[in-house]
């Protein structure tokens, strides 16, 4: 619970199109695969050209290369295949009717029909996108000194204590003074006013909104928040963008930061994440779109 405080206090991570999160992902959790091809060891002088490899199936004279069999894995899993449909007869079976198939789509004229034509098409650009993507991860990698600042930056707005609050957030002033005046006339209990007269998520929970850090809540909201003291309530409503609050600290406890090595991947893919969606703002920047 705590880490993931802290890092829903680190910098929002920017949402980019699903092959670019997804082929940043990949990279990271999968890094040899990402290391330039230029790694690789030399090959001995007097070693022989690598033999072709051998197709994965020939259907109708088409080879089907090897890797076909890669692709149709990985779809498998990142779907939660069970280990019969990743055994290699299955996957084998698989390329082999895909191959079946398109051909005979082929033979019909399949792929002259607009609306086919025109999702090959994006397929293709899908995968060429992914593949720039991942050539960008393996040429621009994160250092260590940006992961370092961050963390630091990170704990920084954290601060050392973590507050459990409720809240009721009701459309006006007025509405936000009289629940405040039933609270001082003990008139009411704080639970059963937010869920008769919140508008937010929390009011089923009577306005609990758990354990939070002021760095996760709007400025306005944050600041009265940390001036209040344990089963306080306060006493003037708290206007944010999203209407009026009435608050109430439960409590509060210090915040026990993860170290550095807990939350390194996470915010390494974070910055990566930023760095991406800069890449393709300045991509868009220098297109003519109309």
């Amino acid at each position: 619970m705590k880490q993931k405080l802290l890092s829903a206090a680190l910098a929002a991570c920017m949402l980019l199109p699903a092959q670019f999160a997804t082929a940043a992902d990949a990279a990271a959790a999968a890094p040899a695969a990402a290391a330039p091809a230029a790694a690789a060891p030399a090959a001995a002088p007097e070693a022989k050209a690598a033999e072709p490899a051998k197709p994965l199936a020939v259907v109708n004279g088409v080879a089907l290369p090897q890797v076909f069999a890669v692709f149709v894995r990985q779809s498998r899993m990142d779907r939660g295949g069970s280990p019969e449909a990743l055994s290699e007869e299955s996957i084998r079976d698989a390329v082999i009717t895909a191959e079946v198939l398109s051909q005979e789509a082929l033979r019909k004229g399949l792929d002259k029909d607009p609306t086919v034509a025109a999702a090959m098409d994006f397929q293709h650009k899908e995968t060429l996108s992914q593949a720039l993507v991942e050539n960008y991860v393996r040429t621009n990698p994160v250092s260590e000194e940006a992961i370092k600042a961050e963390y630091e930056n990170a704990k920084a707005k954290a601060g050392d204590t973590e507050y459990h609050i409720r809240h009721i957030l009701v459309g006006n002033e007025k509405e936000a003074k009289d629940i405040i005046a039933k609270l001082s006339g003990k008139k009411a209990k704080f639970e059963d006013l937010a869920k008769k007269h919140s508008k937010d998520s929390s009011a089923g929970n009577g306005g609990d909104l758990g354990w939070t850090l002021p760095a996760n809540l709007v400025p306005e909201f944050s600041s009265a928040m940390v001036k209040m003291k344990k089963a306080e309530f306060s006493k003037t409503p708290v206007q944010t963008k999203f209407g009026w609050h009435v608050l109430r600290l439960d409590e509060t406890r210090k915040l026990e930061i993860p170290t550095y090595e807990k939350l390194k991947g996470r915010i390494a893919n974070q910055l990566l994440q930023q760095q991406l969606r800069k890449y393709a703002q300045e991509l868009r920047a220098s297109a003519k779109i109309e």
